[in-house]
């Protein structure tokens, strides 16, 4: 089976998948609730490294690792919203920013991490005793996005994605309608955390070896990228936005344009992102497929508006 395809194809659709993950979860975070992170690589580390450390240094099976890694970055996440208790927006962002680069610089520095030099020899998780490996790990990687998908759906269509909604427009009004604010910013850091731990499992295992420079604050920025291009609060915004913004670089890669030197890649990847979410929040502020506010508020706006003479509202 893993012979099927191109193991290079194969590495982009995977890395597309898991970046996928990573998006749909900060979507969660930020275009459902409403909660600006800018530190979510923090939580894309935290999975790898879990389970990295628990089936390299612990000799744990692969699949109990994983499964691991996105519990334990359930909880650290859930951590890492108390901030949004006591602080909004601007300074939301601000303070993710600072637990992201912590987190970051415990990764490169910490002993159990492997510091500097990372953790190498990841095993790769194995189905009867055969590891799944390119076209094996391409299925696993699609069934767990799809699980992840689903799972979003339900949430964002119950209760729960209604009081993260109703957060995200006004959190006084949400308050006052006797919905937890409190409860529900913490969980939706904990279930988008959860979705980057998943992915960063992935990572590990697909890729063997980690160190901290894979979790840094580029990989933030390029994820809220592509969940503010392709729309604040929308599944299929985020697909399109990762598709976007994942796919434009190996195009450049797999048709070498010689307007494109490979070793500044890097670099005109981030202006492009750059000029693309500038004019995303001049002329598109909830991204290109990005939803509008809950009906909630829309009435409460309307009931503030002044009457005319005859008692009824002015338009």
């Amino acid at each position: 089976m893993d012979d099927l395809f191109n193991p290079y194809y194969v590495d982009i659709v995977v890395f597309w998948m898991i970046y996928l993950l990573l998006g749909l979860g900060l979507n969660l975070i930020t275009g459902y609730a409403g909660q600006v992170s800018l530190g979510h690589a923090a939580f894309y580390g935290i999975g790898a490294y879990t389970s990295a450390i628990l089936s390299v240094t612990y000799g744990w099976n692969a699949w109990l690792s994983m499964a691991a890694a996105v519990v334990v970055t359930f909880l650290i996440s859930a951590l890492f919203g108390l901030p949004s208790l006591r602080v909004r927006e601007d300074f939301l962002a601000i303070t993710t920013l600072g637990l992201g680069l912590i987190a970051q610089s415990f990764f490169k520095n910490a002993d159990i991490t492997g510091g500097a030099y990372g953790i190498d020899s990841i095993p790769a998780p194995s189905l009867f005793g055969t590891p799944l490996k390119n076209t094996g790990y391409l299925l696993l990687v699609t069934v767990v996005l799809i699980v992840a998908v689903v799972i979003m759906k339900k949430m964002t269509g119950s209760r729960i994605g209604r009081a993260w909604m109703t957060i995200r427009e006004d959190e006084t009004v949400a308050q006052s309608m006797g919905i937890n604010t409190t409860y529900y910013k913490v969980l939706v850091f904990a279930i988008g955390g959860a979705y980057a731990g998943a992915a960063g499992a992935l990572f590990a295992h697909k890729v063997s070896f980690i160190s901290g420079e894979s979790f840094g604050f580029t990989v933030s920025a390029t994820v809220l990228s592509m969940v503010v291009l392709g729309g604040l609060g929308s599944i299929f915004g985020t697909f399109f936005g990762v598709t976007l913004l994942y796919m434009l670089p190996e195009m450049f890669r797999l048709f070498e344009f010689e307007l494109v030197d490979p070793k500044y890649l890097d670099t005109y990847k981030m202006m492009l992102y750059g000029i693309l979410m500038v004019l995303i929040m001049r002329y598109r502020p909830k991204g290109l497929f990005g939803k509008n506010g809950t009906k909630l508020v829309n009435i409460r706006r309307s009931a503030v508006k002044p009457l005319d003479k005859g008692g009824d509202r002015v338009a």
